[in-house]
């Protein structure tokens, strides 16, 4: 009779360790009290920059769209011409294709980030549907940006886009 009672001490004293623990597993952290990673912060933040300059790019605002790019960027030519070196020489460029383009979406897919101490790199797959010339044009893609950390906030200084071909 006496190892009965032992038994059941035991159990009672077991479930009386085990019930806490379960009950606070069933109480975690909300998600938004949890820190974020630096790492993650970073691939939030340039996600958002990626998308607002796109946004810019899409609408021709091209002061919005400056906002995100660093004033010596360089870019990579999609004619087979040298590099676009610095912002008032893109802008030239971009003003010639943007206006031979109406109606157009971009779709980012696939955004992978990559981060190393006050330098970034973001590599996505795009889709673009719309009108370029009057004639409608549905083009597939890639780019890869590159960013540094200027202050408070990260600047692309390289853009590599490049149009995939069937």
């Amino acid at each position: 009779m006496k190892s009965k009672s032992v038994l059941a001490v035991a159990i009672f004293v077991l479930s009386a360790l085990i019930s806490p623990a379960q009950s606070q597993d069933k109480q975690k952290t909300p998600e938004s009290m949890i820190p974020e990673s630096p790492a993650a912060a970073v691939a939030r933040e340039l996600d958002q920059d990626i998308g607002k300059m796109l946004a810019a790019w899409q609408l021709g605002n091209i002061d919005e769209m400056h906002k995100y790019y660093a004033d010596d960027a360089t870019w990579v030519n999609g004619a087979y011409a040298p590099p676009i070196v610095g912002w008032n020489n893109y802008v030239a460029d971009y003003k010639q294709e943007i206006s031979r383009i109406s109606g157009g979406q971009l779709i980012r897919r696939n955004t992978n980030f990559f981060h190393y101490n006050d330098t970034a790199w973001a590599c996505y797959q795009w889709e673009f549907d719309g009108n370029v010339d009057g004639k409608p044009s549905s083009t597939r893609g890639q780019t890869t940006l590159v960013f540094v950390k200027t202050g408070n906030h990260w600047l692309i200084v390289h853009n590599h886009t490049s149009e995939i071909y069937p």
